[in-house]
């Protein structure tokens, strides 16, 4: 049971937890555990406990920006580029121009929105090819992306449903000049079909092994690309990316929130790919990324045609990846919780940490995205949390059939621990794995380092797969 707050706390303590929790989550737990009782290639690639950093889990080069969210977001930017989904000297010189105006939410948004509208426009010289224009509009989906993340802290937070599109635009243009060109299609889902981008390595009706690529509570379609696309590819597999309720185009346009009952959206999903000659119906895989990494094994505990999951991390409960400041903020009653936070929470948070609630629980909540479009901060603390909140499956875990890898990071500072939780529950074949510092994989789904995560991924994924 959750509890109100202790109302004896000082404004200035409580004022300060809530800046200092809002953005990062809870501490961070050390140790390594790699292994599992399949014995899988995961146990040797982690090696030993990796030597932790002092203090800055980023240090040197690594820290982008003092401040940890921006930092993070400016890390997953720059390690893109090695899927071609950023450019190194476009994303240093973007931290630069910010760093040299002001680190802000304004400064964030308005230099990456710039770089990706220059970037749909042909670049200086000779015209540009398809191949050109093709990867241009993938940078430029990445860098709409990260003037999305931050736009409703900006002083425009209704060009957010624009700024989407512009990314989506941006995303579509790349995806028209593959070769071949992914096969876009809606799937049904209720009354709002999910769309989908089906990447296969080339046009014949060979069937292929397939991963379904789950994104997390604020990616972009070019995360997907970044974090499985050219892996699976690479390796003759079919990839398919989508937007699931809570997710692009269902969340800023089609304004459909998370779901608990994850099972009903990917369910269709292997429906649509199990009538396809090019598909190999044993051999579908599920990953799911940073908060996917709860949504997809939830997932797999109902749909049993699964033959491989991974979670990106291992997450069972997304609620205790906020701060415990906020958490004992809902009481079993809506409106006892609404008026703890209206009046004892809104009027002490700093504009900041304001912003990074609505970012986070807009997802959650219809209402309180529009509102945060408007520049206002929710009301409705009670609804969307407890939505957070019905996103526990500690109890369905041991329902996954599939063998299941589950992914941990040093300094993992959203789920800390929970992937452990999630392996240990785990009743099918499995490995744990930790992606650590002395790889340069820290962080939270290892934002420097997505090579090396596909690497591991989609070894692992062959090897469980290849007997089938």
């Amino acid at each position: 049971m959750t509890h109100a707050p202790r109302h004896h706390e000082s404004g200035p303590t409580r004022r300060a937890l809530l800046v200092a929790g809002a953005g990062a989550g809870a501490a961070l737990a050390a140790g390594c555990a790699p292994g599992g009782e399949r014995g899988a290639p995961a146990a040797t690639v982690s090696g030993s406990p990796s030597p932790r950093p002092a203090a800055n889990p980023t240090p040197g080069a690594m820290t982008l920006f003092k401040d940890p969210a921006y930092n993070f977001n400016g890390l997953l930017a720059l390690g893109a580029a090695g899927a071609g989904a950023s450019e190194v000297g476009e994303v240093l010189t973007a931290v630069n121009a910010i760093n040299g105006a002001g680190l802000s939410a304004q400064t964030y948004v308005d230099t990456f929105r710039k770089l990706g509208d220059k970037l749909l426009k042909p670049p200086p010289g000779a015209p540009a090819d398809e191949q050109t224009k093709r990867f241009r509009a993938l940078r430029a989906a990445q860098y709409y992306g990260q003037a999305l993340f931050f736009v409703l802290g900006s002083k425009d937070p209704g060009s957010e449903e624009q700024l989407y599109k512009s990314g989506r635009g941006a995303w579509d243009a790349f995806c028209d000049r593959c070769e071949p060109a992914p096969v876009k299609a809606s799937v049904p889902y209720g009354t709002t079909p999910l769309p989908v981008w089906f990447f296969r390595p080339d046009e014949s009706n060979a069937p292929r092994p397939t991963v379904i690529l789950t994104n997390g509570s604020d990616g972009q379609n070019v995360d997907m690309w970044t974090y499985g696309v050219p892996a699976a590819l690479e390796r003759g597999w079919n990839a398919l990316v989508y937007d699931g309720p809570g997710q692009g185009q269902l969340l800023f346009v089609d304004r459909v929130v998370f779901t608990p009952t994850w099972e009903k959206v990917v369910t269709p999903l292997v429906d649509w790919l199990s009538a396809r000659p090019d598909v190999d119906p044993g051999k579908i895989a599920l990953t799911g990324l940073s908060m996917a990494g709860d949504l997809a094994p939830r997932a797999a505990a109902f749909e049993h045609r699964i033959a491989a999951l991974v979670a990106m991390p291992g997450c069972v409960e997304p609620w205790l990846g906020f701060p415990p400041e906020i958490r004992e903020i809902l009481t079993p009653g809506k409106e006892e919780t609404n008026d703890i936070w209206n009046k004892k929470v809104v009027p002490e948070l700093p504009p900041d940490a304001a912003a990074v609630m609505k970012k986070r629980f807009e997802p959650f909540s219809i209402p309180a995205m529009l509102e945060a479009r408007q520049g206002k901060l929710f009301t409705d603390f009670y609804t969307p949390a407890t939505r957070i909140q019905a996103l526990a499956i500690t109890s369905v875990v041991s329902r996954i059939k599939a063998p299941t890898l589950v992914l941990d990071y040093d300094d993992e500072q959203f789920y800390p621990g929970q992937p452990r939780q999630m392996y240990d529950k785990l009743t099918s074949p499995k490995d744990y794995l930790k992606l650590t510092a002395a790889e340069g994989a820290q962080l939270h789904c290892s934002p420097m380092a997505p090579q090396l995560h596909c690497e591991v991924v989609f070894d692992w994924l062959q090897d469980t797969l290849s007997g089938n």
